[in-house]
């Protein structure tokens, strides 16, 4: 544990290295609060003893009036400073809101296919909005003040001392007490806060998964059992986080006791006569005031437990994604494409998900220049694994994969998926106009790449039909469009992108026969002069490739054009016979 404890103050110094002149402006502005606080019950001090005590109203030059005015100065000088200062700190925390979200989101962004798998949308949701939050009010509310009230306590100490050590060290009695509570507390704050914080977690994947699947859920009539499943966790959410509301509530009470206490010892001292001398009223009222100003700081340190516990436990979950660099995508290094010819090799390729269960065994295979082929086989034979390899979304473990006889390994990963465009089944959509969704961002693509795009998708009548046309702005994931409508507009944005090699994965199953038809024509025009790759569970739609490969639980079982496959009478024939006698 103390490892981890000190791996996260590491990490707290790493993330406030960059503010490092803000931190020290803010203990120097917190430094001039303090010795005002400290002077201004010395002020009354002064009053008290050197002047009502006996009875004048001026000392000297010096009145009470003058007095007065220099107190009334101290409090207005430092209520402007702790402006300055609070402002400061609260630009400060949203900066590092700021860098932080976006180191995130970058991290998100580049991270492999491999750390996607393995991590919930929900989880990266509450790592960049709510851990980044915690952090944030880590900066704001606690780093600054702990330096000022440091500063104020021992500042607080040494004048108490000053004035009468005797005093002091009754008044200090009770700090071992505080330092017990406060240590026994914190030790199981810590552990209540990080099982809430996992169940938080659970929580917000649940909702970010409930609210996206919303459709599936009403379609399956499964409403009630999902707010059972929302209740059980809130209620567990809820659970986790009582017993620390309940030692919350229970360390300000501590500390108001032990505070009474202190003053009650030093009032039994004083006017009881047991340190043998008589103080006078004044400095009483100072070690009053002084007491009470010490706990105001320690009161507050308590207070920010809370604040700290769960920043340290975000801090962790934060770094426990950023720290794995390992999934991070080298997207510049390697060899860039120029003139792609669309040469594909496989050669002798094993590849396996997680390191246990072979998915492709051995495959071997070569995609000529402008050549078409299809991926054919049951579901989870290999097929959209093979052009998940040819984007290097993921590695193979054996074997080769060649581009223009190059191994892609050895290709920059940025340059090798700009000359390969996907059509999915499923396209996504963002909540942007159409004429976005199709450029994506590109500098390169024009006014009149996108509207031959559309034109050659078969959407210009779909866009048209639309309000504002081409500038209609789509609902989240295109929730406005039939699946139909999205997978135009996922062809209008492939070929305005016009790569070098084209794959469509199941592209044309959401759409109907008269513009799977017209798209057919502008797929095989371009399938004409491109590398080209289908998979397709309806075989009637790849009849017309060059070549057609069959694959089995990974590995290839037959190769060759659709004439040549059913003349052999084996798997694909026996495939190709099942899928006709199924539309019978």
């Amino acid at each position: 544990m103390k490892k981890k404890k000190n791996s996260t103050l590491s990490r707290v110094f790493e993330m406030a290295k960059p503010h490092k002149k803000t931190i020290i402006i803010v203990t120097i502005l917190s430094l001039l609060i303090n010795i005002g606080e400290i002077i201004k019950p010395y002020l009354i001090k002064i009053v008290i003893d050197d002047y009502i005590s006996q009875g004048i109203f001026q000392k000297g030059m010096v009145t009470i009036g003058m007095i007065g005015a220099c107190y009334i100065g101290i409090v207005i000088l430092g209520n402007i400073i702790d402006f300055i200062a609070s402002t400061t700190t609260n630009m400060m925390g949203e900066d590092i809101i700021y860098t932080m979200r976006n180191r995130l989101f970058k991290y998100t962004q580049y991270a492999n296919i491999p750390f996607h798998d393995k991590t919930s949308a929900g989880k990266l949701f509450v790592r960049i909005t709510n851990d980044v939050e915690d952090v944030s009010t880590l900066f704001k509310d606690v780093i600054t003040t702990f330096f000022k009230d440091m500063i104020l306590i021992v500042a607080i100490v040494t004048i108490m001392i000053y004035f009468s050590a005797k005093l002091s060290l009754l008044s200090f009695i009770v700090i071992p007490l505080i330092i017990l509570f406060s240590v026994v507390l914190t030790k199981i704050l810590n552990k209540i806060y990080e099982k809430s914080k996992r169940i938080k977690t659970q929580l917000n994947t649940f909702l970010a998964e409930s609210i996206y699947g919303s459709k599936l859920i009403k379609i399956f009539n499964i409403q009630k059992e999902k707010q059972e499943e929302c209740e059980s966790l809130t209620h567990s959410f809820r659970d986790s986080r009582l017993p620390g509301g309940i030692i919350e509530g229970l360390l300000p009470a501590l500390m108001t006791i032990l505070e009474n206490l202190a003053i009650s010892i030093i009032v039994w001292a004083c006017l009881g006569g047991v340190l043998g001398n008589a103080f006078d009223v004044g400095l009483i009222y100072v070690f009053v005031t002084y007491v009470k100003q010490l706990f105001e700081p320690i009161t507050r340190t308590i207070d920010n437990i809370e604040t700290v516990q769960e920043a340290f436990v975000s801090i962790n979950k934060i770094y426990d994604i950023l720290d794995h660099k390992e999934y991070i995508e080298d997207l510049d290094s390697g060899i860039e494409l120029t003139d792609v010819k669309g040469r594909i090799e496989f050669k002798n390729v094993w590849f396996s998900y997680d390191n246990q269960k072979w998915v492709l065994k051995n495959v071997s295979f070569t995609i000529e220049p402008g050549q078409s082929i299809a991926l054919v086989g049951k579901t989870g034979c290999g097929k959209t694994t093979i052009t998940n390899l040819i984007n290097r979304f993921y590695d193979i473990q054996q074997g080769e994969i060649l581009l223009d006889g190059v191994n892609i390994k050895n290709i920059n990963k940025r340059s090798l998926r700009q000359h390969i465009g996907i059509i999915l089944q499923d396209p996504f959509i963002f909540a942007r106009s159409i004429r976005n969704n199709i450029k994506l961002n590109s500098t390169n693509i024009t006014e009149e790449d996108i509207t031959n795009a559309v034109t050659l998708s078969s959407a210009d009548d779909f866009v048209c039909s639309l309000p504002n046309g081409i500038d209609e702005i789509a609902k989240e994931r295109g929730s406005s469009f039939s699946a139909g409508q999205k997978q135009l507009l996922a062809f209008a944005r492939i070929f305005a992108h016009n790569p070098s090699i084209f794959i469509l994965d199941e592209a044309t199953a959401n759409i109907d026969t008269h513009t799977e038809q017209l798209i057919q024509k502008s797929i095989d025009m371009i399938s004409a002069k491109k590398t080209s790759i289908f998979i397709a569970h309806r075989l009637a739609t790849i009849v017309n490739v060059d070549k057609i490969i069959v694959l089995d639980a990974g590995e290839i079982v037959e190769m060759g054009n659709h004439v040549e496959l059913l003349k052999t009478g084996g798997y694909y024939s026996k495939l190709y016979n099942s899928y006709y006698a199924s539309l019978n």
